[in-house]
């Protein structure tokens, strides 16, 4: 008899779980900087109501970690495929994501944080297109991520450049 424990398939829930909990916990620093310093910036007119970025996050976040399952499966069903190169790219592209937060809503760090969503977006890029050289849906399970990526990025850009006189400063 099949226990539902040997049902659940443990690679995919820590594939998906990773990036989802990594991107809850890092949204946890947002709270005060999101309620007492954001609104105090001056903000592209293309910023989206704040209640938009927690579903689409948590959707990339599901959506990335869906694509490294596919990655590692694939690792495991064909031996001779190498597959670090590319999960290494993801666990890069992974930490620039998660070192994002602290550095604009954490310490308003917005010239090191528009570095880092640069260096993000190039890394979701080669994450992107590695990817798909090894499984197609995986390459385009990063897409989304690294259009908002983009589109996330000329918003941090358009903060930084505009905001230069309270760079640093908590309020």
């Amino acid at each position: 008899m099949t226990s539902v424990l040997s049902l659940i398939n443990r690679p995919l829930i820590v594939s998906v779980g990773i990036p989802v909990v990594l991107g809850m916990s890092s949204g946890l620093i947002t709270q005060k900087s999101v309620r007492d310093w954001y609104p105090t910036i001056k903000k592209p007119s293309w910023t989206p109501p704040n209640w938009v970025f927690g579903p689409v996050w948590t959707t990339l976040y599901a959506s990335m970690g869906y694509a490294s399952y596919l990655i590692y499966k694939a690792g495991v069903e064909r031996p001779f495929l190498d597959t670090t190169g590319p999960l290494q790219l993801y666990a890069t592209q992974l930490a620039l994501n998660v070192l994002w937060t602290p550095l604009f809503f954490g310490v308003h760090q917005l010239g090191a944080a528009s570095l880092d969503i640069v260096a993000l977006f190039g890394t979701i890029v080669a994450t992107t297109r590695e990817f798909g050289k090894i499984d197609r849906l995986a390459g385009w399970l990063m897409v989304p991520y690294a259009a908002w990526v983009a589109y996330a990025g000329s918003i941090t850009l358009y903060v930084w450049w505009n905001n230069k006189d309270t760079k640093g400063k908590k309020n």
